[in-house]
């Protein structure tokens, strides 16, 4: 499949999807405008052992996610530190966190808004102007750690909606 069809395949499922999607949002992290595409992620969020600022007690601080973007079960991209993501159409968009509400829990990361910063490439992503990471499961990481500078990989999956605002 070439990336004309993925992109048109990712298209079609946000389009599936929407609806569901949004009756889930919370007002906290909602964001009106445009579903554009809805990218399912698996993979993991990284965290580093190091001293708390305030407190100077070893802490797991997160690092960094990394995960494969998926449509349907067929990989259609990368999300990466930034944080970036990145569609095979040569699309991409970096972004800032703005809002978050708790996910269902405790061991689940939360649920985010994010406000794009900077768009490259053109492609499906590259019309986004806000991210939002739901549904998610597992990647939540808390408390002491033993050793300085160590990692832990936490396993987990969300769903990333993009939106363009505007109608």
């Amino acid at each position: 499949m070439n990336a004309r069809s993925l992109a048109c395949v990712a298209l079609l499922a946000a389009c599936a999807h929407s609806d569901q999607a949004s009756a889930q949002i919370p007002d906290a992290i909602a964001a009106p405008g445009q579903l554009i595409a809805t990218l399912h992620a698996e993979g993991a969020q990284i965290y580093e052992c190091k001293a708390d600022s305030s407190s100077g007690k070893l802490t797991w601080q997160f690092r960094e996610p990394i995960a494969t973007l998926l449509v349907a079960g067929k990989t259609v991209g990368h999300h990466y530190a930034g944080p970036n993501w990145e569609h095979i159409d040569g699309s991409a968009v970096t972004a800032k966190a703005a809002a978050n509400v708790p996910a269902q829990s405790p061991k689940d990361i939360p649920w985010l808004r994010l406000d794009v910063t900077g768009q490259r490439g053109g492609g499906i992503l590259t019309a986004a102007t806000t991210v939002q990471r739901v549904n998610t499961q597992g990647g939540g990481l808390e408390g002491a750690c033993d050793r300085a500078g160590t990692y832990q990989s936490v396993p987990y999956s969300a769903d990333y909606l993009f939106v363009r605002k505007g109608g």
